[in-house]
């Protein structure tokens, strides 16, 4: 049996109905403020959280999102202006909607392997994959580096929710989110098994 070309595949399987990737709300994190896990702009953390279901009930992926570094205040600064720096500019370029696709997908034709799990996507907006935590906010331009108190606010939030009941539990990302990914890892790990313990 022949088989078509992928652009012909994608081309069927949309004029067919089956378009990848799904609309998910984007929550702000209120809670973590108290605990100065705020983006640089001084706003909550947010993050957007799709419901795992079927035999991938057990199973959560968090997904670091990326988008490089500030490497000076002017840097942060601008980054702060922007949704790579602050959740209400995120909110207002979104419109409160993320679109998840790729390994985020829910649909098995596109993402065969995690479709079906809880899926969540933390978003970047400290511009230090998730490591700064200083106390003082900068005098002069009001900025706020505490991304390491967002990565514990954002991991006590979805125990939460549940994931501390996860039989498998994957931590992901691109970019500076895969960098983030690298640099938390030994700590999520025992984030989720001390669950079951």
């Amino acid at each position: 049996m022949a088989t078509l070309p992928l652009p012909l595949t994608i081309l069927s399987l949309v004029a067919a109905g089956i378009v990848a990737g799904h609309n998910v709300t984007i929550s702000l994190l209120d809670s973590a403020i108290a605990r100065g896990a705020v983006c640089l702009d001084g706003t909550p953390p947010a993050y957007a959280y799709s419901p795992g279901f079927g035999d991938g009930y057990d199973n959560w992926h968090v997904f670091l999102q990326g988008g490089g570094w500030c490497q000076n205040v002017d840097a942060c600064l601008d980054r702060a202006r922007s949704s790579n720096g602050s959740s209400a500019k995120l909110m207002s370029t979104q419109n409160g909607i993320v679109s998840f696709g790729g390994m985020l997908d829910a649909n098995s034709t596109f993402n065969p392997d995690f479709y079906n799990w809880h899926v969540v996507k933390i978003f970047y907006c400290d511009g230090s994959s998730l490591m700064s935590d200083v106390e003082d906010v900068d005098p002069k331009y009001n900025l706020t580096y505490r991304g390491a108190r967002i990565y514990d606010a954002m991991m006590d939030e979805l125990l939460r929710i549940g994931m501390g009941n996860a039989k498998n539990a994957l931590l992901s990302g691109t970019s500076a989110g895969g960098l983030a990914t690298t640099l938390h890892c030994d700590k999520f790990h025992p984030i989720v098994v001390s669950q079951h313990n």
